[in-house]
């Protein structure tokens, strides 16, 4: 279910950004970004199928780390799946 108040990944974990209108999202699920929205408007296809990097302080290398988000093959169109964390 999805609310107004849903909160965007936007790289900046200090901030709150709201969903914009005519963009696509994904649910991140798992991992240290678990229930924010991803905006994959202008995701290319090499990244719908290999997943993408984003950075978060809060996962297991702290700050400028990055946590690794795939779709799922059996839901592609679903949320994005923590796969791990890397520096």
């Amino acid at each position: 279910m999805s609310t107004t108040d849903d909160r965007v990944y936007c790289g900046d974990e200090g901030h709150v950004v709201r969903r914009t209108p005519g963009r696509v999202y994904v649910r991140l699920a798992g991992g240290p970004l678990d229930g924010q929205l991803l905006d994959v408007t202008r995701l290319s296809l090499r990244e719908w199928a290999e997943g993408v990097l984003l950075i978060t302080d809060h996962g297991l290398y702290g700050p400028g780390g990055r946590s690794l988000y795939s779709p799922s093959e059996a839901d592609p169109e679903g949320p994005f799946r923590w796969e791990g964390d890397t520096p």
